[in-house]
């Protein structure tokens, strides 16, 4: 009986913490006047839940996606050497395309004909970013081996996608609307 209530208690607690992330999650996108400030806020957070992960994220374009990185609330070009420098734009539409989260193994099976050996040196999960399931792009995680993107850190995350995914379409409407 005890043990059953310390798991109890234990379950609780980290459902707890799973709202609490969540809630400074969408606390932190609040009031982003662009896009580039909204994925700059989304970036701080997700480095803070994930500790010496890199972070980027990948956005449908007419043709193709775009690419963010940041360092702080700037973006920038490919500061680090990453998976973003392996991933070419065949790998990067089928991805968007699964619309589901993938890890380096889900990459491997999608027989894209592409040759991943250049991954192989990472930790790497893709998390998607979907509207009403029209794929918007995705977010890359990345851990150099041997760290790892664990599957209770992609589990952590996967919730708060959603909500980022409405606020990137809010903020793409807002940019057409202004432009």
């Amino acid at each position: 009986l005890c043990n059953d209530l310390i798991s109890a208690q234990r379950a609780f607690i980290q459902r707890l913490y799973a709202v609490s992330f969540a809630a400074q999650f969408y606390k932190s996108l609040l009031g982003s006047p662009d896009l580039n400030h909204l994925l700059a806020r989304a970036d701080r957070q997700i480095r803070q839940e994930l500790p010496q992960a890199g972070v980027a994220f990948y956005l449908r374009q007419a043709e193709g996606c775009e690419f963010y990185s940041f360092v702080g609330d700037e973006m920038v070009a490919c500061t680090q050497q990453g998976p973003q420098d392996h991933l070419t734009p065949e790998l990067v539409d089928g991805i968007c395309k699964s619309n589901k989260t993938c890890t380096l193994a889900e990459l491997s099976s999608m027989d894209l004909g592409e040759d991943l050996a250049g991954l192989a040196r990472f930790s790497i999960a893709t998390l998607p970013l979907s509207d009403l399931g029209r794929p918007l792009g995705f977010t890359l995680l990345w851990r150099p081996s041997p760290l790892t993107v664990t599957a209770e850190e992609i589990r952590r995350l996967e919730p708060v996608m959603c909500g980022l995914s409405q606020a990137i379409r809010a903020a793409h409407i807002a940019l057409a609307s202004n432009g």
